[in-house]
């Protein structure tokens, strides 16, 4: 009877002890594009499976600031491999209307600098069930040249030179 209690309680705390967390490291955030309804940012996150079996994403959610302002939110079912002892790359698009990105020019931000925080979960499923992995990171990016203001403005000004 011992013995069978042992092996319980070893079978219920050990599959705890064979699975570590991922690591999550976001790398960069950027924006990539403009179109007619506003902006595109994308969130780029390094994710480390340092277990020897592969973890499956089944989707996220995610909430970001920029300059202290809730810029955007969502959630996606999205599936993919997170393979044994390796690092994948995960892009999180996120989309900004123009109305948010006024509010964020009036601040006048430095374009080299502007302070981002993320929260964010990962919901993955593993061999012993599934799991949120949650995400807290916070950082700057910059603002590629040919999206700032003065660039545009250019890009606006040569176009109308043309069409003449």
């Amino acid at each position: 009877m011992k013995r069978l209690l042992l092996v319980t309680l070893m079978f219920m705390t050990g599959c705890s002890l064979f699975v570590r967390d991922p690591e999550v490291a976001v790398k960069d955030v950027a924006l990539t594009g403009l179109d007619s309804s506003g902006a595109m940012l994308e969130i780029g996150l390094d994710v480390t499976n340092p277990n020897p079996y592969q973890i499956s994403l089944q989707g996220y959610d995610y909430s970001l600031q920029v300059k202290s302002l809730p810029l955007a939110s969502g959630a996606t079912r999205q599936t993919m491999v997170f393979a044994a002892d390796k690092t994948t790359n995960v892009r999180i698009p996120v989309k900004i209307s123009y109305a948010d990105l006024l509010e964020i020019l009036k601040s006048r931000p430095d374009p080299d600098r502007i302070p981002y925080q993320l929260k964010a979960g990962l919901d993955l499923n593993l061999p012993v069930g599934a799991m949120t992995l949650p995400i807290d990171a916070s950082g700057t990016f910059a603002v590629p040249q040919k999206y700032r203001p003065v660039s545009l403005l250019r890009q606006f000004s040569d176009f109308l030179g043309k069409v003449r």
